[in-house]
């Protein structure tokens, strides 16, 4: 794991820090790649994050959200010390049990799930996932049975 000394910098509303160049390179190498957003995970000041780095304006920043700051009592302005590595582990979403179970029910709309790329099956389970109330995730799941069985729209879609 990387360890660095940065302070918080802000641009917009987003608090920030730099990566210096050693830690930023020790990173793309454990992750496999230089382009594109990468998953880390760390410690600021002793407290666990997972983020993501990203490239603005021609620099890789680790931004500091606001549950990270809170937890580590910290302010744009203050030095942090950050522990930092990629997050080589899955991003895995868990499937509602409400839409399991309409998918057991419904073999056809099951058959058609699996077939579905797995993209487009985490699409879906994203979808479902993210909603709050009770009533919504009812009536998404309702939904998704339909649009895999190819009776409706869902996710901005006409078809599996």
């Amino acid at each position: 794991m990387n360890t660095f000394k940065a302070k918080i910098d802000i641009i917009g509303i987003n608090p920030f820090v730099f990566l210096p160049a050693s830690v930023l390179t020790s990173i793309q190498k454990q992750a496999n790649k230089t382009k594109g957003p990468i998953r880390v995970k760390g410690t600021i000041d002793g407290h666990d994050f997972t983020q993501t780095l990203v490239k603005y304006s021609g620099d890789w920043r680790l931004y500091i959200n606001g549950p990270m700051l809170k937890e580590a009592n910290k302010k744009v302005g203050d030095t942090i010390v950050v522990k930092i590595e990629s997050n080589t582990s899955k991003k895995k979403v868990l499937m509602n049990p409400k839409l399991e179970a309409a998918l057991d029910q419904n073999e056809k709309a099951k058959k058609i799930f699996n077939s579905l790329s797995p993209s487009r099956q985490n699409e879906i389970v994203r979808y479902i996932a993210n909603l709050k109330s009770e009533a919504a995730i009812e009536k998404n799941v309702r939904r998704a049975v339909q649009f895999l069985l190819g009776k409706d729209r869902f996710i901005g879609r006409d078809h599996p």
